[in-house]
């Protein structure tokens, strides 16, 4: 960085430090930023919502017949008694409801065997892949309130007429349906952070962004136990209308509701801007004393490898599990359509409690020094991925205790959630100045599984939904989680890199070092008064 970069950088620091001493002044409820924070949550939860659907949505779409006849032990759902032994293996009996009642709600008219499925499912994640870095850059050209608007609005619309044109265009069409909904959901994330950057104040970013994702995990739960219920009472085409609809009243509903910053919002108290901006510092000139990626240290560095590796790994675990878990509630433990939405559901709200709940801890851990950084880190990502690991393996060995299967199911997914203490966060110890750009890399990365766990899955269980084949599954996948766990044990980290030490950062430990020694002397000097 050059000399004027330096300076600017040095009194932006000065400015951001002096200016988050501003006093929140007492605004009605609900502000703008309020607003903002709950428009956001829907948004993702939407955004979600139209991702995951399509997981419960495909169990009905599918020809029942068609799957039986491909194998037929794999797939009997016309079993009336608790176990009976098929070429060595028990089929268990179907769980939630009359058989036949179930049948003809769940089959539908495609022919896509297990393979085509993954497919299917996976095909999403080519598009989101592409859009990230992009959207990322117009949000900050043009703002994020209508990069994330034609997000959420394109992918609605798509949603809207994926029914008519999958039962006209057949599998190639629900693909490409899937890849354009995953081009229009990739600039979600880079536009809402481009929005956070205008709207939270320091003081209040953590709590606005946590808030705000955590629309994701419920999008997820609640879609899953919807997704359910519209399929066994309205049919399989309801769920693509109904998400489709919610996404377009959101969308009309952020148009006018949301602005770019506080500077442009027509309705926001003048006491709510000047507090915003006075602890942001937008009298910062927009592009000033921007800093420059140092790409071969990036590229370089074993702790930013730990930490992408670590990020890959969960989205794989995530991803399969999110996609298959309603294929193997319906092929191996024969619920129904309405249990099964209701049940996949379940572990991404244990998860959402977990990921909220372990962030508090984390920091509570390393506020009161008990445990470092580092040792924080490395503690929360194993846990998150040492427990799912053990209990995916074992869920391979329960036979018809369906009880028991659901139960390790949902804790193993739930707790992963544990690891987002670990890795997610890990980019803000690294390297604070570079955090957005090493989040774009890694998300980037680990939207490979998005589309490679899917196929596997569908590759494993082709004309073979066994037991034995989803433990196959439940193995990898643990295998993938172990490999996690102990390349980041090995090479993870906590600490400001060498790299990242930009003159800000570096003033800033000053400042702190300064701040504790005058600490220190203050201490010492109220302790001799006391004691003349």
């Amino acid at each position: 960085m050059d000399s004027k970069g330096a300076a600017q950088n040095g009194s932006d620091s000065k400015f951001e430090e002096s200016e988050v001493k501003v006093v929140n002044p007492k605004i009605a409820f609900p502000t703008c930023r309020h607003i903002l924070v709950a428009m956001g949550f829907f948004a993702f939860l939407n955004l979600y919502s139209l991702r995951v659907n399509l997981s419960v949505a495909i169990v009905a779409m599918i020809d029942n017949d068609y799957i039986k006849s491909l194998d037929a032990q794999s797939v009997n759902m016309s079993v009336n008694v608790n176990e009976t032994a098929v070429h060595g293996e028990a089929v268990c009996a179907v769980t939630g409801g009359d058989n036949e009642t179930q049948q003809e709600t769940e089959s539908g008219p495609f022919k896509w065997d297990t393979k085509k499925q993954g497919v299917v499912l996976a095909s999403f994640f080519y598009g989101y892949a592409t859009t990230q870095i992009i959207g990322g850059t117009l949000s900050q050209r043009i703002g994020g309130k209508l990069i994330l608007l034609g997000g959420i609005f394109v992918t609605s619309l798509l949603s809207l007429l994926t029914p008519v044109l999958t039962i006209y265009g057949d599998y190639p069409a629900l693909i490409a349906i899937r890849v354009l909904e995953g081009i229009a959901e990739g600039v979600a994330y880079p536009s809402m952070h481009a929005m956070l950057s205008k709207w939270a104040p320091p003081m209040e970013r953590s709590k606005m962004a946590t808030t705000i994702y955590a629309g994701a995990m419920m999008g997820t739960v609640f879609a899953m136990a919807l997704s359910g219920i519209l399929c066994k009472v309205l049919g399989w085409e309801s769920v693509f209308y109904v998400f489709g609809v919610l996404g377009v009243i959101w969308s009309v509903m952020w148009m006018f509701l949301i602005y770019n910053s506080p500077a442009v919002h027509p309705r926001i108290t003048k006491e709510e801007r000047d507090y915003i901006e006075s602890n942001i510092g937008q009298k910062a000139s927009p592009g000033k004393g921007s800093l420059h990626v140092p790409w071969c240290s990036v590229a370089t560095s074993l702790r930013v490898y730990a930490f992408a590796v670590a990020h890959v790994c969960n989205n794989f675990g995530y991803y399969t599990l999110m996609s298959c878990l309603p294929m193997y509630l319906k092929y191996i433990l024969h619920f129904d359509i309405k249990s099964n939405g209701f049940i996949s559901g379940a572990p991404y709200l244990v998860m959402w409690f977990m990921i909220t709940s372990s962030g508090l801890v984390a920091d509570k851990l390393r506020t009161k020094k008990i445990i470092s950084t580092t040792n924080v880190r490395k503690c929360c990502n194993g846990l998150g991925f040492m427990f799912p690991a053990v209990l995916l393996i074992c869920t391979g060995y329960v036979e018809c205790n369906a009880a028991l299967a659901v139960a390790l199911i949902v804790i193993a997914v739930g707790l992963s959630g544990i690891a987002f203490a670990g890795w997610s966060v890990n980019h803000l110890d690294l390297a604070p100045p570079y955090a957005g750009t090493l989040m774009g890399i890694t998300n980037t990365l680990a939207t490979i599984p998005g589309f490679v766990g899917p196929s596997i899955v569908g590759a494993i269980t082709y004309k073979n939904q066994t037991r034995a084949a989803w433990r196959t599954v439940f193995f990898i996948t643990a295998g993938i989680y172990a490999f996690g766990t102990i390349f980041y044990g090995l090479f993870g980290s906590g600490d400001l890199q060498p790299w990242a030490a930009t003159p800000k950062t570096e003033e800033m430990e000053e400042l702190k070092a300064i701040d504790g020694e005058n600490s220190k002397k203050e201490k010492e000097k109220a302790k001799n008064a006391v004691d003349q």
